[in-house]
């Protein structure tokens, strides 16, 4: 058996990193040594964040959806510490709607940060670790990433893009030295998940489930990261069966509900704040 790979001093960026699945992982990171950067949107959050966690961690600002500004935070974390060793591209909104009824402004938002942003930060990366022959990128996606939720159209098909985009890269760096992990977790208890309800199956899952396998995979490298991990089971045997027998065991467990049923008012300060410019 392969022995775990230390995190001690190695120099991890984490996008979105102010909050959340980012910020918990953040933590879990700093206490294993390693020297973080946290990018994020909002810069004061950010700086509380990383004022918290200590051990030298440092926050910069980011909006990832400003592709200039993403390459010049990266060569600024390069030029304070060094080359970057894992890059986490962690940042992600959700706007819920049946697709009929969601504006434009609401699409363009989550292609642009759960997307498009994922496709630079991952081009990046490899750019920058594949001459140096080591290096591992994380894609924060969703379980939306491998199965199609009413109410979450979009949404879902920029995570079932990501995956496919984790995927495909996984191939064009195999035997570089350079690592690419996707990790899919059902519903995470932070703000983006405000107002949904639980499923009979998978009760939701606390920030530090996913920061647990996201430095699971850090230490063990894997492509596919499943949290928690029956979801994979769950999705094997899903698509071996008719797709009228697949959605109504969606059904049956209230999956098909989860973002159809959201509770709007609970969502109502979550969704403003993502709409702003």
């Amino acid at each position: 058996m392969a022995a775990m790979a230390t995190l001690l001093g190695k120099v991890i960026v984490i996008t979105g990193g102010a909050q959340g699945i980012g910020a918990t992982t953040a933590a879990a990171l700093v206490r294993l040594g390693a020297k973080v950067v946290i990018g994020d949107l909002d810069p004061v959050l950010a700086e509380k964040t990383a004022g918290e966690l200590g051990g030298d961690t440092l926050a910069l600002p980011l909006d990832v959806t400003d592709h200039r500004g993403f390459t010049e935070f990266l060569d600024e974390v390069e030029r304070r510490l060094g080359p970057i060793d894992v890059l986490i591209n962690n940042a992600g909104v959700m706007l819920l709607s049946p697709l009929a009824d969601e504006d434009d402004a609401a699409t363009a938002k989550q292609i642009d940060v759960n997307l498009r942003a994922v496709i630079h930060g991952t081009r990046e990366a490899v750019r920058r670790m594949r001459p140096r022959g080591r290096g591992h990128i994380v894609n924060v996606a969703s379980m939306a990433g491998k199965a199609g939720f009413p109410g979450a159209a979009t949404y879902c098909a920029t995570k079932h893009a990501v995956v496919g985009l984790s995927e495909a890269v996984r191939q064009e760096l195999r035997g570089s030295g350079v690592d690419i992990s996707c990790v899919m977790p059902a519903v995470v208890r932070t703000h983006l998940a405000d107002g949904l309800p639980e499923t009979r199956l998978f009760p939701s899952l606390r920030p530090e489930d996913v920061a647990k396998a996201i430095v699971g995979t850090l230490q063990k490298p894997r492509f596919d990261v499943f949290v928690p991990k029956s979801l994979d089971v769950t999705g094997r045997v899903s698509r071996l069966l008719p797709r009228a027998a697949a959605e109504w065991f969606m059904r049956a467990i209230g999956a098909d509900k989860v973002f159809t049923q959201a509770h709007a008012g609970a969502r109502a300060e979550y969704e403003a704040r993502v709409r702003q410019p």
